[in-house]
């Protein structure tokens, strides 16, 4: 974790990402893959090649490899310097808006990415004092799509959809999935990593059937365990073709054991929807009491 630069010598920008998840091995820099952070961060580095060192980004969420975003929110730190070449109007490059240093940014970042990338800044600000991309946020919200037998389908979306070959009951799927929502232990839907929590508030789990037969789950939770979101549809779509009952999945929820009752689902279907955070006057509150949730849940061996 990135310590918190020093607000008189920075000037932290939050930025709004959009992308398509498919040919990224997730949102984390590792060495030798194509991921999403080390795109953005090389950008980074090739806009601030004079201006050393360059902008480490911290985010909402570290989404999986294969997954997508329409409204992923991460931050970055810019140095005075930094800040100057992107606004200072003397500067050739700086045409437009470029008053302001998030504007700046979003422009010059999407130049370097490209028309036709992947990955795209929709938006970009100076945030307010007390913002954390990470800490600050009170929830993140997902999409899964997925289309059963009978359902329409497209091509357009088949990247962003799952298929699934026969009918499923989506009633029986949206039940299920009323009963598991709550602060609860979600450890038989989650990948284990040591010394990290698996009790989570699930906020919101739905499920809606459209026009063309695709099944969309919508769920919302503070934070969400690794692989949580495609464990959980998992579960209710093993509802939903009968190889499980609705009351069977808060059964295994309260069993807290990982189980082979249902699998884990496909990324493609899933993309992260939007960050919600508090009003700016308590984002710095909230940081604080997540940066120390996180400290307590820490298992510390004796």
């Amino acid at each position: 974790m990135n310590a918190p630069a020093d607000p008189s010598t920075h000037t932290r920008i939050r930025l709004d990402v959009a992308y398509d998840g498919t040919d990224f091995n997730g949102w984390s820099t590792q060495p030798g893959l194509r991921t999403v952070q080390g795109v953005l961060e090389e950008a980074l580095r090739v806009l601030f090649t004079r201006h050393a060192p360059p902008p480490r980004l911290s985010v909402a969420g570290r989404t999986d490899a294969g997954v997508h975003a329409l409204g992923q929110v991460a931050h970055v730190d810019l140095t005075r310097r930094q800040i100057d070449t992107l606004i200072n109007p003397r500067r050739p490059r700086n045409v437009g808006d470029d008053a302001d240093a998030g504007v700046a940014l979003a422009r010059r970042l999407n130049g370097i990415l490209g028309p036709a990338t992947d990955v795209v800044i929709s938006g970009a600000s100076v945030a307010p004092p007390g913002f954390d991309a990470r800490f600050s946020a009170l929830w993140r919200r997902y999409e899964y799509r997925l289309a059963p037998g009978g359902a329409v389908r497209d091509p357009i979306q088949r990247r962003r959809t799952t298929w699934h070959s026969a009918p499923l009951d989506v009633e029986a799927m949206d039940a299920a999935a009323a009963g598991l929502v709550g602060l609860h232990d979600f450890a038989a839907y989650c990948k284990p990593r040591e010394g990290a929590t698996t009790i989570r508030t699930l906020q919101v789990f739905r499920w809606s059937k459209d026009d063309d037969g695709v099944l969309t789950a919508d769920l919302r939770a503070d934070a969400f365990c690794h692989s949580m979101v495609r464990a959980l549809v998992g579960a209710c779509v093993a509802v939903g073709d009968g190889r499980l009952a609705v009351d069977d999945v808060v059964a295994l929820r309260n069993d807290a054991v990982r189980s082979n009752a249902f699998n884990v689902m496909a990324a493609r279907g899933l993309t992260l929807m939007e960050v919600g955070y508090p009003d700016d006057a308590e984002l710095a509150v909230r940081a604080e009491l997540t940066r120390q949730r996180r400290v307590l849940s820490v298992v510390v061996p004796d």
